[in-house]
């Protein structure tokens, strides 16, 4: 009896040693992240693609909160509870005034704060992953010229919240690059035009697309096989619709129609556009540049 509970017990520590190695965060190191001169009209045109005020608004019941600014603290339900995205607007208390441009690159690019928790990946960093180093950069030199807003962080209402955060450091061995192949700049496709190449990158990238259009597993892990082949809405309940041969399907009648499409949305006569929160999506893919937008076009025209 002795020697199973010593058996038990070694199995065990060596079980939490295990758990504890292969949930242990993933980061960039500050000699990978380059000098960089920010562009800041980039990081607006990119804040503006991820449509992070979307997620990123205030709370209704914050008072006299600038719903232009994200201060966070609106609620997001999710399968796993009810999360409160934070502020990231440059206040130095409650917001990002004093991350780091390799805090910023960590928490966008690989899902973990400054204090090293792992977030829930409701925050899309499985797609901003993509992304490059300067492009992301230029987002958090854009976000410095907001106006500060003080706006406390609300912790998720999750059940066991630290061992959700830390099982989720497991989760991204297998739904994520490693962090020397997230630190590798972006190649564009050669054999593409580079509206095209513009196009992909906004879509798998900053505008993380695929979050709800792509299926996933039953580990919850986005199914390349399947990209943007439409998938469960993250409500759990509903279905978004496959972004594939947009034109064959007869939903556009060529790639300047659906460019009129993101543009114009129902408002425009474009049916089916504002199911599900498509028609934020759509208002924010509006304010970009005709350019982003008629590569986006492009590029999704181009699934068939």
């Amino acid at each position: 009896m002795r020697k199973l509970v010593i058996t038990i017990a070694a199995l065990g520590l060596t079980a939490v040693g295990l758990f504890a190695c292969a949930s242990h965060p993933e980061t960039s190191q500050q000699a990978s992240v380059p000098t960089h001169t920010p562009n800041i009209e980039n990081g607006r045109v990119l804040y503006t693609a991820g449509g992070c005020i979307s997620c990123h608004k205030s709370a209704e019941n914050q008072a006299g909160a600038d719903p232009t600014l994200p201060s966070g603290g609106a609620p997001l339900d999710t399968p796993v509870g009810t999360l409160y995205p934070p502020n990231i607007t440059p206040d130095q208390a409650t917001g990002i005034g004093n991350w780091t441009d390799v805090q910023f690159v960590n928490a966008v690019k690989h899902g973990v704060s400054p204090d090293g928790d792992n977030y829930i990946p409701a925050f899309p960093y499985t797609s901003f992953s993509h992304m490059t180093m300067s492009d992301i950069l230029d987002i958090k030199a854009y976000l410095m010229t907001l106006k500060p807003v003080s706006s406390p962080r609300r912790e998720p209402d999750v059940t066991m919240l630290w061992l959700v955060r830390r099982s989720i450091g497991v989760w991204k061995r297998l739904a994520l690059p490693s962090a020397e192949e997230i630190d590798q700049p972006y190649k564009p496709d050669p054999a593409q035009s580079e509206s095209w190449n513009r196009g992909a990158y906004l879509v798998n990238g900053p505008g993380h697309c695929g979050e709800c259009h792509t299926p996933r597993d039953w580990l919850e892990i986005a199914e390349p096989s399947k990209y943007l082949q439409g998938g469960i809405h993250p409500d759990g309940h509903t279905k978004v619709p496959s972004l594939h041969n947009l034109i064959g399907r007869g939903l556009f009648t060529d790639v300047n129609d659906l460019v009129d499409g993101l543009k114009e949305g129902e408002g425009g006569g474009y049916d089916n556009m504002s199911k599900g929160g498509m028609g934020e999506v759509q208002s924010h893919i509006a304010k970009l540049p005709d350019a982003d937008i008629k590569a986006i076009a492009d590029y999704l025209a181009s699934l068939k």
